[in-house]
C-alpha cells in the first residue's frame, strides 16, 4: 500500500469483502468488462465528437502506453486539471490502466492550489488546458515545476511550448510499446485510484485517498439508487473532476452500466438545454444555484425536456419551492436530492419515498453498511429528532487523509468514524435533514471555501488589522463570502482593492470575497472569541434592509 494511506482495519475489510461490496478488482479491471460488453455503444459525446466504448478503450490503451514510455509508472501522482472534455475521460482511464493516481483538481485552480497539490502528493505530472478564457496556464505550471523538481512532465491540451508535451499527440501517436505491457501491471485494489480534494477548514487542502475497491462500489451502488440503465444518458456540466459528476454515479456509474455521457463545457442554460433535447438526456447533475438558473431561463420552455427522468441535486440544501417549480416545469422528472462528501458516505432521496421525505430531507445512506452517528460536543449520540454532528463510517468512506496523521487524530473518532463537520437531524422516516455545519466553510454554489484560508491571505494586507470571513445568504448561490475587516488605525480599504490584492495571491476566482464590511471591532462570544454568528446575523440584517429599500 502507498505510504501515507490509512488502511481499513482488517476486520472491516473482511466484512466488506464477504458482503460483496469489495471485489478486489482495480478500476481498470472493472471498466475492461464494460468496454468489452458495450463495445459498439456510444460512451461519450463531446460536441461533435462521439466515442464508442471500444474507442475509449483503444485510445486510453494507446495513451497509457505512451505515458508508460514517457516514464510514468504505477502509484505516480498526476494533477488532472482539465475541463469537461473527452481528453479528461481518456486520460482518466489511461491513468487507471497504469495504476497511476490522478489528483482531482479543477481548471479554475491557480498557482496557490496547484503548488499545494504538487507538494503534498509529490506529483510527477500535471495535465492542463493551454488556455481557459483569458488565462494562460503555461507560466503558472512552469513556476510550480521550478519550485518542485518532482513535477517532471507538463501535459498540455493544446499547442505545446518549450518544456511542454502535447496531450493530443500522446493520445493519437501509435504506441511503440506492446499492449501486453499494460496486462503486466499489477494494481493493488486497496491502493488509491484517485485523490479527491477536501473542502477542509484549513488553508492547506487535504488529499482524500479513494481506493479501487471503495470507488467502484461507490459508483455501482449510486447507479442503482439513481435508476441508471444501458439506455440512460447523463449530461455533465458541473466540473467532471468533482466527486459527484465523476463517481456518484457520474461518469463511472454510467459507463459501468452501458449508458452515455454527454460533456458540456458550460453551465449556461443556452448551452445545456439544446444538448438535453438533441441527445435525449435522461439524467443531469446540478447544484441548487444552477437548477434555479435553469428553471428561470427562457430556454427551459424553448427546448424539449421530456426525456429527463432524474435531476440530481447536491452540494447544498435544495429548497422545497425549487423542487416544486422544477416538477411543474418538467413533469417527467424526479428531482433527487442527495448529500455527499468526497470523503465517502452518500445520502440519496429515493424515487419511491413519500412526499414529505422528498421535500424535507436529503435521504438516507446508499449502503446497508453505512454507519451514521449524530454526536454532541462530548461525542455522545443525540436523541432522535435532535441536532448533532454527522459522523460516518462504511465501505467507501476513508479512514484517514493522505499523509496527515495529526489532522486525522482530530478528524476521526477513536473507533474510526469520520467527523464531517455537518450538522444533521434524523427525520421520523429514518432519512436525514441538514441543519447547518460546524466547519468554518462558505458554500458558494456548491464550491466549499475555507474561511481560514482567505482570512490568512487578507491579514497580509497592510491596511488590515483583523478579519473574519463569513457566509452571507444569497438567493442564487446559497451563500457568498463577506470579508469583515477591522482596518489599521488611519487605513482605508475598498472591496475592489481587496479583491485585486487577493487576485495577486493567485487563488481560484470563486474564493474572492464579494462584500466588504469595515468595522471598528468585532463582536465577541462569552469565551472571548470573535462571534461569527453575530457577524452573520448583522450582515443578514443589512442585506435585508438594502433589498427592502431597492
Amino acid at each position: 500500500m502507498l505510504e501515507g494511506v490509512v488502511p481499513f482495519p482488517p476486520d472491516f475489510a473482511r466484512r466488506y469483502r464477504e458482503r460483496g461490496y469489495w471485489r478486489d478488482r482495480s478500476l481498470a479491471q472493472e471498466f475492461a468488462d464494460a468496454f468489452r460488453a458495450f463495445g459498439p455503444r456510444t460512451a461519450v459525446i463531446d460536441g461533435e465528437r462521439r466515442f464508442t466504448y471500444a474507442e475509449i478503450d483503444a485510445l486510453s490503451d494507446n495513451l497509457a502506453l505512451n505515458l508508460l514510455e514517457l516514464g510514468l509508472k504505477p502509484l505516480d501522482r498526476i494533477v488532472l486539471q482539465l475541463p469537461n472534455c473527452a481528453e479528461f475521460v481518456l486520460l482518466y482511464f489511461a491513468l487507471q490502466k497504469l495504476g497511476a493516481i490522478p489528483i482531482a483538481a479543477l481548471a479554475s485552480h491557480r498557482y496557490a492550489e496547484l503548488s499545494q497539490f504538487t507538494r503534498l502528493a509529490e506529483a510527477v505530472a500535471c495535465a492542463y488546458p493551454e488556455r481557459q478564457g483569458e488565462y494562460d496556464f503555461a507560466p503558472m505550471v512552469a513556476r510550480v515545476r521550478a519550485e518542485n523538481p518532482c513535477l517532471r512532465f507538463a501535459l498540455v491540451l493544446g499547442a505545446p511550448r518549450a518544456g511542454e508535451i502535447a496531450l493530443g499527440e500522446l493520445i493519437e501517436r501509435p504506441a511503440a510499446l506492446p499492449r501486453s505491457r499494460l496486462a503486466g501491471i499489477a494494481i493493488d485494489p486497496t491502493d488509491p485510484c484517485i485523490f479527491q480534494l477536501s473542502g477542509g477548514t484549513t488553508g492547506v487542502p487535504k488529499l482524500i485517498p479513494r481506493t479501487h475497491n471503495d470507488y467502484a462500489y461507490n459508483s455501482r451502488t449510486a447507479a442503482e439508487v439513481c435508476g441508471v440503465t444501458g439506455g440512460s444518458v447523463l449530461l455533465l456540466a458541473l466540473p467532471i473532476a468533482h466527486n459527484l459528476p465523476l463517481a456518484c454515479p457520474g461518469l463511472q456509474g454510467f459507463l459501468l452500466n452501458g449508458g452515455t455521457v454527454v460533456l458540456c463545457p458550460s453551465t449556461r442554460p443556452e448551452a445545456i438545454f439544446p444538448l438535453i433535447a438533441r441527445h435525449r438526456v435522461t439524467h443531469i447533475k446540478v447544484v441548487p444555484a444552477l437548477l434555479i438558473r435553469l428553471i428561470n431561463s427562457p430556454e427551459a420552455t424553448r427546448f424539449d425536456t421530456s426525456s429527463l427522468r432524474y435531476i440530481q441535486s447536491g452540494g447544498q440544501r435544495l429548497q422545497p419551492e425549487v423542487r416544486l417549480k422544477t416538477r411543474a416545469l418538467i413533469p417527467s422528472c424526479f428531482v433527487q436530492e442527495n448529500f455527499g462528501m468526497s470523503e465517502g458516505t452518500l445520502f440519496f432521496v429515493r424515487i419511491d419515498d413519500p412526499e414529505e421525505v422528498r421535500l424535507e430531507t436529503v435521504g438516507r445512506p446508499i449502503s446497508p453498511d453505512d454507519e451514521v452517528r449524530l454526536l454532541d460536543d462530548d461525542d455522545n449520540e443525540v436523541p432522535d429528532g435532535e441536532v448533532g454532528e454527522l459522523c460516518v463510517r462504511g465501505p467507501y468512506t476513508l479512514r484517514g487523509y493522505y499523509g496527515a496523521p495529526e489532522h486525522n487524530a482530530r478528524a476521526f473518532t477513536s473507533d474510526g468514524f469520520y467527523r464531517s463537520g455537518d450538522l444533521m437531524r434524523r427525520h421520523p422516516s429514518g432519512s436525514y435533514m441538514v441543519e447547518g455545519r460546524k466547519k468554518d466553510l462558505i458554500n458558494r454554489g456548491g464550491e466549499k471555501i475555507s474561511a481560514e484560508e482567505i482570512e490568512n491571505l487578507i491579514l497580509s494586507h497592510p491596511a488590515v488589522q483583523n478579519v473574519a470571513c463569513i457566509a452571507m445568504p444569497d438567493p442564487a448561490l446559497g451563500e457568498r463570502m463577506c470579508a469583515c475587516v477591522v482596518p489599521r488605525p488611519g487605513a482605508r480599504l475598498a472591496l475592489d482593492e481587496l479583491v485585486g490584492f487577493l487576485a495577486g495571491k493567485e487563488i481560484a476566482r470563486f474564493k474572492l470575497p464579494e462584500r466588504l464590511e469595515l468595522m471598528s471591532e468585532f463582536p465577541l462570544s462569552s469565551f472571548g472569541k470573535v462571534s461569527k454568528k453575530a457577524l452573520v446575523e448583522g450582515v443578514a440584517r443589512k442585506l435585508a434592509a438594502e433589498r427592502s429599500v431597492s
